[in-house]
Order: structure tokens, then sequence, then C-alpha cells
């Protein structure tokens, strides 16, 4: 590139108003040079063009922990302006025991953890729950509904995850449920990770007294199908892990994600793919060469609130 090219875009200053907007903020923001700021406005651009591809297929991918926030709420209601959703295990688990009154507190990360167990309260970074508000009341909500479907003259003995997660969207109530919104707009939540959690422990329990089997194959043959029929694809994607990876790895096969949007807070150096930035996906051939992508550096929990409002993902 040449230097004129590269002192192009000159950096602006933000001028904040009172009673300034989401929207016009991050308007104002466009070339803020703001190390990371700058890098979540470049990612409003991409998730903006990705949703408005029609052609392209669109994932959204997240780990269990911010299900414990109210980034819940956020989700829940991103789920319509996404094509598929893949996320972990504990992803059920909280939100099934929010969906049925489970109180999740506002806690600190540096309470005393010794005391805490005694009392019979779990924390979860700076969210506490109570025991009976989380494993008790999931093994409660499970239980019931596992045998509503078990009872129901559908029940088909083999399920895959996104097929089962789909029953038990469609037997709950609570509209600021992921699961139950994903099941009222016909996205499928895959889950690679279904039985590392509560919500697996208690399938395996049942498992041993029903008949009754997860084909965990066949959620993998529904994302290679969706690789292989869709010539654009794109993903906003938070955190690492299995979710991440599952985006990732099932689009390199079509030549690698066409947009992709990824926020992180690990670093890079320890090798892993939670740290890794998504130009290194594009020496796998996960994404593409000329893919428009970015990695954002933050929490989550403040930053996607901010893109979504700023996108009227609402």
């Amino acid at each position: 590139m040449a230097k004129k090219d590269m002192l192009e875009r000159g950096v602006k200053d933000i001028k904040l108003k009172k009673g300034m907007s989401v929207s016009n903020l991050i308007s104002s923001m466009d070339s803020v040079g703001g190390f990371s700021a700058q890098h979540m406005v470049d990612g409003i651009k991409i998730m903006k063009e990705m949703l408005a591809d029609k052609d392209s297929f669109n994932f959204l991918s997240f780990p269990a922990d911010i299900v414990s926030t109210g980034i819940r709420g956020v989700l829940a209601s991103a789920v319509k302006y996404f094509d598929a959703i893949i996320t972990t295990g504990g992803t059920l688990d909280h939100d099934l025991a929010r969906a049925f009154g489970g109180k999740y507190s506002v806690g600190s990360f540096y309470a005393d953890d010794a005391k805490l167990h005694r009392l019979g309260v779990y924390r979860l970074g700076n969210v506490f729950i109570e025991n009976r508000e989380y494993g008790l009341k999931v093994e409660d909500e499970f239980t019931r509904i596992m045998n509503d479907i078990y009872k129901s003259k559908d029940y088909k003995h083999e399920y895959s995850a996104s097929e089962l997660i789909s029953e038990f969207g469609k037997r709950m109530k609570d509209d600021g449920s992921i699961i139950r919104q994903a099941y009222l707009h016909k996205v499928p939540i895959f889950n690679p990770g279904i039985l590392d959690g509560a919500f697996g422990t208690q399938l395996t329990i049942f498992s041993q007294n029903h008949d009754f089997k997860l084909n965990l194959i066949k959620d993998e043959l529904a994302l290679s199908n969706i690789s292989f029929d869709n010539k654009v694809t794109g993903a906003f994607m938070v955190g690492g892990g299995i979710s991440k990876h599952h985006v990732i790895w099932w689009n390199q096969f079509k030549g690698g994600l066409d947009y992709a949007v990824y926020i992180t807070t690990a670093t890079q150096f320890d090798g892993s793919l939670s740290g890794a930035r998504l130009s290194e996906a594009v020496s796998w051939g996960k994404i593409k060469e000329k893919a428009k992508y970015t990695t954002i550096d933050g929490d989550a929990t403040i930053i996607m609130p901010m893109m979504f409002a700023a996108s009227d993902i609402v």
C-alpha cells in the first residue's frame, strides 16, 4: 500500500452530545482510531453488510457464561437475524434455569469462595447462583419436559442435539429464552458439547431407563450440508472453544467464511483457539483471503449490546 493511501483516512474526534443515541455515538466513532473501538466500528459495518446480504447464511456463536448475565436478553432478541446458532452445553443449563424463574444475582469477582460453598452459592465470575436455582431447577424442568417429549405421539427414540433442543423450545413459554426464540423462528441450535453440563448429565441419566438415543453425527452432517449448499456464509462469534471452532471448521470446506466478526478477551500468544485472531484462520482456509473480517478485543458484555443496538438488532 502506498504511503498516500496509508494516510488517507484521518482520525476524527468524538463529539458527545446530551441525549445522544447509541447509533449516533457509533456513527461519530467511524474514524475514531481508538484501538479496539475502531475494530468494533469496523465490526458493525461488516455485520450490517453480512446481515443485509440475502445470499449469506449467517451463524451466531457464543459460549454459555454470558447466558448467566443480562446478555441473555440481547442474544434472545438477536436469534431471528441469524440462520443458525452454535453454542456450548451450559447455554442450555442457564437458559432453562432462568426461563423457569431461576434467580441469578449480581455478585463479586472477589467474594470468599469457601464461604460461598458453605452457603450453597455458586460463583460464575461476578454472578451468584444459589444451588437450588441452578442444579435442582434444571433437573426439575428437564425431567418434566423430557417426560412430555417421551410420552408424545411424535416421539422418535433418536434425536440429534438440535432436534432435541427444538423440542424443548416448543414446550417453553418464556419469550426471553434463547431456546424458545430459536424454536419460534425456526433457527437450529447446534450444540456439539451438549453432554458437558447439567442438561447433558440429566440426558445421560434419562437414557439409562428410557428408549432414547442421542445422535451427535446427525448435526455434523447438517453443518456439512450447510457448508456445501451455501456459496456465501458469515459469522458473528463471541469467545472461542467448541462453538467458534465448529463455525470456522465446517466453513473451510466451502473455501472459508465470507464475513466474520469475532469478540474475544484472550491473548493469541499462548496458541489457543480463543486467542487466535481471525487472520490466523485465513491460513487454514477457514476464512477467505478476501473476506471481510475483524477481531475485536474486549468484553462481549460491553461490546455486543452496543454493536447490536447500533445495527438495529432488537
